[in-house]
C-alpha cells in the first residue's frame, strides 16, 4: 500500500509541473521554490541514508570507506592516486588519509609511495577488500530496493536526470576541470 501511495505522490508531483517547467503550486511555510526543493532533497537524503548507515555498520564500515573500496576495485589492480580517490567520492572526504588508515589497518586496500614522486601515493584494493564488497554485493542491491524499489523505471530515470541537472553547474565549479565517473 505505501508503495503504491510513494508511486501516486511522485506522478502527482511530475504531473504538477506547468509547461514552463514550474510547478504550479508551492507549499506554505517555505520562503521559495529552491528552499522547498533543497529541504525535501535533505529530508529524502536523511530517510534513506538510515538504510545504508544500518546495512554497512553490521560491517564496521561507513557509506564513504564503502564507496572508496567501490571506486578502487573499479580502478582495477594498479589503484588510484591518493587524490584523484578523493575526488571521486560522492561525498567529500577532508581527511582522506584517515579514511585509508582506517582501511588499510582492516587490510582491505594498501597504499604505496610511487618511486619516482615520493609524494604520490597510489591505492588499490586487496583481495580481502573485495572479498568485502562480494560478500556485500547482494545486501547493498538489497538496500537499494529498500530505498528506491517503491518507485517506476521511468520515475527513476526521471529523478536520476533531475539530479544531475540540479547537481552539475555545481560540480563543474568544484571539479576545476577534473573529471568524475557519472553516478
Amino acid at each position: 500500500m505505501r508503495a503504491a501511495t510513494a508511486e501516486n505522490t511522485f506522478s502527482e508531483a511530475m504531473k504538477s509541473i506547468g509547461p514552463g517547467g514550474v510547478a504550479e503550486a508551492q507549499l506554505p511555510g517555505f520562503a521559495s521554490l529552491e528552499q522547498q526543493a533543497f529541504l525535501n532533497l535533505w529530508r529524502t537524503y536523511d530517510r534513506l541514508k538510515a538504510f545504508e548507515d544500518e546495512l554497512f555498520g553490521r560491517h564496521d564500515l561507513t557509506a564513504q570507506q564503502y564507496n572508496a573500496l567501490r571506486l578502487l576495485q573499479a580502478a582495477g589492480p594498479a589503484g588510484l592516486q591518493t587524490l584523484t580517490l578523493a575526488s571521486r567520492l560522492i561525498s567529500r572526504a577532508p581527511d582522506i588519509t584517515r579514511l585509508l588508515d582506517k582501511l588499510e589497518d582492516r587490510k582491505l586496500v594498501r597504499r604505496e609511495r610511487r618511486p619516482e614522486n615520493r609524494r604520490v601515493v597510489q591505492v588499490a584494493i586487496t583481495r580481502v577488500g573485495e572479498a568485502l564488497l562480494d560478500a556485500l554485493a547482494a545486501e547493498v542491491l538489497a538496500c537499494h530496493q529498500r530505498q528506491l524499489g517503491h518507485l517506476s523505471q521511468d520515475n527513476l530515470l526521471a529523478l536520476v536526470e533531475l539530479l544531475r541537472a540540479a547537481r552539475g553547474p555545481h560540480e563543474l565549479a568544484d571539479s576545476a576541470g577534473s573529471k568524475s565517473p557519472p553516478t
